[in-house]
């Protein structure tokens, strides 16, 4: 069965996040819906000890991932603009460097990929990887901003290695844009999580032989899978097993280098304040995660909202509009005594409809210390899970009641764009070959300009973007229902290739957000047919 999302408009990015805003809502979405149904990544790191390549090698995601975002931005300079967190690291030219050892690079970046779209670039994503990784294992609260632009090509060498001295490390921070208390607080915040592993750095760490370890990885501290002062305080008392810091070739002993180089003063400051040192780690995270190249425009910090519908489906069915979704309530309790009700106001400015919301879901941020509650919309907690509603009347916001509080951004409500839907009469025409149209509903009155088919498609380097392919008006208006009117398209697809559909209605485009294609279409038949008017 096919579903369809409402169209929602691409207005530009604004300081003030007011849903609907499909960039941010995709972004705040991976952000705060850390290990929800629909998006987030921390299933990933689940426990913060897992290894996508089995347990008890000794490895963790959690370190390959904030390893893969500092290796990604080493490469800024800020002489110049060039280089910074743009997911150059993706290219096989950067990962055969040196400077890049290890398998952690595509150990991260692979399911990063399933996760990018239109909004959300590859360099998002890893910036996110290390916030759900730090945050996920004990890690403080870091601050994100969106907008990052994946880049064309691989980035000049720059990062830092173990056996270089503590002139070139401090060299190599300050091209960054870090001093050299910001390095030494990098490189613990950095290495409170994994350590060195045998086969990339044979010359730093022996075989263990430890049937618990199967690859040898010597670790930065004993907690290795979770975010704790740890690497100072066991620095400080003599007892660390860094292999960075007591490796027997000392050539190679980075952190001991880097640790001393202020008189221990600032390990010393994180080893008697656990507080200190995740504040730190937090503020230092965000600015690396922010280091991008000249030009690139991240968004202000992206904060939750505290009342946000998501999954918002509108088809027209024969003579209804069909409404489905959820909202999200941030931060909140499990409470089966609370109430939730939908509010819908139409084309003539009533509230046509107020029905009560059945709770769906929880999901977690945060390791578990955020919990939000969802709830789902239907017209009776045992009936269908879409609301029917008249498309003469029509939709132009959503309200919510919580508790009896009126929740609507302010006043703005949550505005639903009901002018150009999905038909539900869209199906097959042919199996073999497979060849089926999409049935688009018009709002009658309407100033549409043009109705299109966008496919989501990856140029030569990676990189998504959004082709077009207009849907032709009918020469004459093809009747669905009352209030809507029918723009058809037939093709092929033998791929099964999945869109979304776009529209300028008075200038302004807009479009949706779920993907849909042949492959979800039921065959064409004798009740579904197009009356022309």
């Amino acid at each position: 069965m096919i579903s369809f999302l409402t169209l929602l408009p691409f207005f530009g990015l604004s300081r003030a996040y007011v849903w609907p805003s499909p960039q941010l809502d995709a972004l705040e979405a991976q952000r705060w819906d850390q290990d929800d149904l629909f998006s987030g990544l921390a299933g990933f790191i689940e426990p913060c000890d897992f290894f996508t390549f089995g347990d008890g090698t000794g490895r963790a995601n959690t370190a390959d991932w904030i390893r893969t975002a500092y290796h990604d931005m080493a490469t800024h300079n800020v002489e110049d603009g060039t280089g910074g967190l743009d997911a150059s690291i993706r290219f096989p030219e950067e990962q055969s460097r040196g400077e890049n050892v290890g398998t952690g690079f595509e150990n991260t970046i692979d399911p990063f990929v399933g996760f990018m779209s239109r909004h959300i670039s590859l360099a998002d994503l890893i910036a996110l990887g290390l916030i759900t990784a730090v945050e996920n294992c004990g890690g403080p609260q870091i601050d994100f901003r969106g907008g990052r632009i994946d880049a064309a090509e691989p980035n000049t060498p720059g990062v830092p290695e173990p056996t270089q001295d503590i002139d070139s490390h401090v060299a190599s921070f300050a091209r960054q844009g870090f001093t050299q208390t910001e390095m030494i607080g990098l490189v613990a915040c950095g290495h409170t999580f994994g350590g060195v592993e045998h086969q990339s750095f044979p010359n730093t760490v022996p075989d263990l032989n430890d049937p618990n370890n199967t690859l040898s990885v010597a670790h930065f501290d004993s907690t290795f899978g979770a975010f704790d002062n740890n690497v100072a305080t066991e620095y400080i008392s003599g007892t660390t097993q860094n292999p960075l810091v007591v490796g027997l070739n000392d050539t190679t002993n980075s952190d001991k280098r880097i640790f001393a180089s202020d008189g221990n003063v600032t390990m010393k400051s994180f080893a008697s304040s656990p507080e200190l040192f995740a504040s730190t780690c937090a503020t230092l995270l965000a600015r690396m995660l922010d280091t991008v190249p000249r030009g690139v425009e991240l968004t202000e910090v992206i904060k939750p909202l505290p009342v946000k519908p998501t999954q918002v489906v509108l088809l027209l069915d024969g003579d209804v509009l069909k409404l489905s979704g959820l909202v999200r309530l941030f931060n909140q309790s499990d409470d089966s005594s609370r109430s939730v009700a939908l509010l819908l106001e139409d084309h003539a400015g009533k509230t046509t409809t107020n029905v009560t919301l059945t709770q769906d879901h929880i999901s977690h941020t945060m390791g578990g210390r955020i919990q939000s509650v969802w709830y789902a919309f239907n017209e009776s907690s045992e009936g269908s899970p879409t609301l029917s509603v008249d498309p003469v009347a029509g939709i132009t916001k959503m309200r919510f009641i919580v508790d009896g509080k009126l929740e609507d951004q302010g006043g703005v409500g949550f505005a639903v764009q009901d002018g150009v839907v999905f038909s539900s009469s869209s199906c097959l025409t042919s199996n073999r070959p497979t060849t089926g149209r999409f049935d688009i509903a018009v709002r009658n009155g309407l100033n549409v300009s043009r109705v299109y088919l966008e496919q989501e498609v990856k140029d030569d380097v990676g990189r998504i973007s959004v082709q077009e392919t207009d849907v032709a008006p009918p020469v004459q208006p093809v009747a669905a229902g009352e209030a809507y009117s029918l723009w058809s398209i037939t093709f092929s697809d033998e791929n099964f290739t999945e869109y979304t559909i776009g529209a300028e209605i008075d200038g302004v485009k807009f479009s949706t957000i779920e993907k849909h294609g042949l492959g979800d279409l039921n065959l064409c038949t004798k009740s579904t047919p197009q009356r022309r008017i």
